[in-house]
């Protein structure tokens, strides 16, 4: 059975968990695995300034532009089983906690939770406000799942990838992806 996986990159600080996130992705090298792609203008800026260069252009995933509402994830009929919007920002939280459809990555989240599917968010901000954590709320109540970028430390990481990594592998758990990873007690 094909995995269809949409993956929306947003303009929150934390270009390099997508980076690794996608990396990730084409390492599964999975031919049931089909990954549709959603950046928003803040998230292209964000990733070429937190990592200076435009590498997300080199992967092999189909790109949608963020006001594409013919992509088929924008329908629940096209069964798409995972969403990972990551990073996620407190914007983006906002609106999928309303309900506000205005651009691909908050229709498609829409269909996600109508659907009763796998929505996964990523958010990247510090400290939160009591709006940021209603909101997270309002969006677990609905059933996504809220993943903050917190890496952890006990695999001890020796680099930015590898600390981003510790998020990402934990995401890709969350979304029933096997990954090699550092197993706690293993």
């Amino acid at each position: 059975m094909k995995r269809k996986v949409v993956i929306a990159i947003t303009g929150a600080s934390g270009a390099i968990y997508a980076k690794v996130l996608l990396d990730k992705l084409v390492g599964l090298q999975r031919p049931d695995l089909e990954v549709g792609l959603i950046m928003s203008d803040n998230a292209l800026q964000v990733w070429e300034f937190e990592l200076q260069n435009q590498s997300y252009k080199d992967y092999p995933f189909k790109i949608y532009s963020k006001t594409d509402f013919s992509a088929p994830f924008a329908s629940g009929s096209a069964k798409y089983d995972t969403m990972i919007i990551c990073p996620c920002s407190m914007g983006t939280l906002a609106r999928v906690a309303s309900g506000i459809s205005n651009d691909l990555t908050t229709r498609a989240a829409d269909v996600m939770l109508k659907e009763r599917r796998k929505l996964i968010l990523v958010t990247r901000d510090t400290p939160l406000s009591l709006i940021h954590i209603q909101n997270m709320k309002v969006v677990t109540e609905a059933g996504a799942i809220v993943c903050p970028a917190t890496p952890s430390f006990y695999s001890l990481p020796k680099s930015f990838e590898e600390l981003a990594a510790t998020v990402v592998d934990r995401v890709l758990d969350l979304a029933d992806l096997e990954v090699s990873s550092f197993r706690w007690g293993e």
